[in-house]
């Protein structure tokens, strides 16, 4: 029972983490139909930008900060950027963004160099705050809890009960009409890329000194977030919130689950021996393809509901 709780509370922590930098994704990637490949990028310069600025200021600072630049950065990256390649179409897009993530990862080596920088727990947040019997869970655990429910409600309720919310959606759907209401569509596209991008910054600030602030952190998020993004289904923030739970929970269970599919089919009475068709791939522990249980999950949910979860569209 105490593995069980242990894992399922650190299962819930890194899934939120994976929602706060899903989130941006889902609003750039979902409802502006861009192939961001540098988004992973921003949450590891929300990392740098943080804990650079907490050297100087501390973390609280470096918490508001470090995501404003972030989407200072996106504003510009879409507006001097990805306006001038869109009219080619998505693979230029994604060409561009696969790019600028190399670029960025190179910049960030040459500024704070290759080997992780001590990016701590801030002092205020670094105590145990309950135990589960004889495992401790810090405070820090329970405030990344906090702040990714806190900007799933902000952004759901930005973008349904207010005016701003509906002219995005309106935006995204007919910005011919929106335009001839005298909105400025071009506008609420840098808008939208500089939200979702300060919300990658945030999830830097949060998940850097979490896990390890490195130049390799963007390309070990960046994979498994469009997972989340389509396996919960396009538009739909509702999926990615679920899909960011269940993928947390799937990667932090596997790792400590010492079992494999022969185990789960002795308990129904099928032995595995030598002989059986792909007994060799029945006995690997799941400990050993737990890394790759989300993409498997990827590959089955475009197979048999491409839309995702809760998504509304195929495409």
């Amino acid at each position: 029972m105490e593995v069980f709780l242990v894992t399922m509370l650190n299962g819930l922590v890194y899934g939120m983490l994976l929602f706060m930098l899903a989130s941006g994704l889902t609003l750039i990637f979902s409802m502006m139909g861009v192939l961001n490949f540098a988004h992973a990028s921003a949450y590891m310069l929300g990392a740098y930008f943080a804990y650079t600025v907490s050297l100087y200021a501390g973390f609280w600072v470096g918490l508001i900060v470090a995501p404003v630049i972030c989407g200072l950065i996106g504003a510009l990256i879409e507006q001097y950027g990805l306006r001038r390649v869109h009219r080619n179409g998505h693979i230029a897009e994604l060409l561009f963004t696969f790019g600028l993530a190399l670029v960025i990862e190179k910049l960030v080596q040459m500024s704070w160099g290759l080997i992780p920088v001590p990016y701590r727990i801030p002092a205020e947040l670094d105590f145990a705050l309950f135990k589960v019997y004889g495992t401790q869970f810090h405070a820090y655990r329970a405030f990344m809890l906090l702040v990714s429910a806190l900007m799933f409600g902000s952004i759901w309720l930005a973008l349904t009960r207010t005016r701003v919310g509906l002219v995005i959606q309106a935006a995204l759907v007919h910005p011919e009409m929106v335009s001839a209401l005298g909105h400025n569509v071009p506008r609420i596209f840098t808008m939208v890329f500089a939200a979702g991008t300060a919300l990658a910054g945030l999830a830097g600030v949060i998940g850097g000194n979490y896990q390890t602030t490195e130049p390799s952190m963007a390309f070990s998020m960046g994979p498994i977030v469009f997972v989340v993004v389509v396996f919960g289904g396009l538009g739909s923030l509702l999926g990615c919130f679920i899909a960011s739970l269940f993928m947390g929970l799937i990667q932090t269970f596997a790792v400590v689950l010492d079992y494999s599919l022969a185990d789960l089919l002795k308990n129904f009475g099928v032995m595995v021996s030598s002989s059986t068709p792909f007994a060799e791939l029945l006995t690997i522990p799941i400990p050993r393809i737990g890394a790759l249980l989300p993409y498997a999950l990827l590959v089955l949910i475009l197979l048999f509901r491409p839309r995702g979860l809760m998504g509304t569209r195929d495409t």
